[in-house]
């Protein structure tokens, strides 16, 4: 193999469940160190299942291509449905447009590749949450605890990260730290707070006083 150069199947690379295990990814970017573009797939075990979550690239700016490996899906962009068989390409050039896809088919599998029209791709916050994510769940808070730590020194003002750095180490039972961190999202971005009222990660922290009220 030429230097530089890796071969790999997407089943090769291990699929984490998050979205509290609604949304089945596969982290090809961080498993194959790609800094120019974020690029990562998707599989639903059973139709219904999400294969793209609702949101919308806003925040960051980027613009989106998904293609449907396998099986077929529905998409609904700015809420109008699409059918997507297997080898549909749906491009998202609008940042703002919002975007969700469900399986129709068992094992329906979707790749998506993107990154900012006018600017050097950096890889996004929430891409360590996703991977903390299935290691908590997986019973290693500490673990994820590590690695949103990591993504807060690279976006230290990030309201998401340290939102989801707050629920890690509540679970890993760093309630201190998980209090300032998530007093610094609500600062930064106030709607946190509302999310915090029914968060079961955050359940242990509600009786301590100075918990944000919505």
């Amino acid at each position: 193999m030429p230097e530089g150069a890796r071969v790999i199947r997407i089943d090769e690379v291990d699929t984490l469940p998050v979205l509290d295990g609604q949304l089945q990814w596969h982290p090809l970017r961080h498993t194959l160190g790609i800094r120019a573009f974020g690029i990562n797939a998707y599989t639903a075990a059973k139709a219904g299942d999400l294969v793209v979550e609702e949101h919308t690239e806003e925040a960051l700016g980027h613009e989106e291509v998904y293609i449907v490996l396998a099986g077929r899906a529905t998409f609904t962009l700015g809420g109008e449905d699409f059918d997507a068989p297997a080898g549909t390409v749906v491009h998202l050039a609008d940042p703002k447009v919002r975007r969700v896809a469900h399986a129709v088919e068992d094992g329906t599998r979707v790749l998506a590749i993107g990154g900012p029209p006018d600017a050097a791709y950096e890889p996004s916050p929430w891409e360590p949450a996703f991977r903390a994510e299935a290691l908590a769940r997986g019973s290693d808070p500490e673990g994820a605890v590590a690695i949103v730590r990591e993504a807060l020194e690279q976006h230290p003002d990030n309201a998401s990260v340290l939102y989801n750095l707050a629920c890690f180490e509540t679970l890993a039972g760093h309630h201190d730290d998980a209090m300032e961190h998530l007093k610094r999202a609500v600062e930064l971005r106030p709607e946190t707070a509302e999310w915090a009222q029914t968060d079961d990660d955050l359940a242990p922290l509600r009786d301590r006083p100075g918990f944000p009220s919505a």
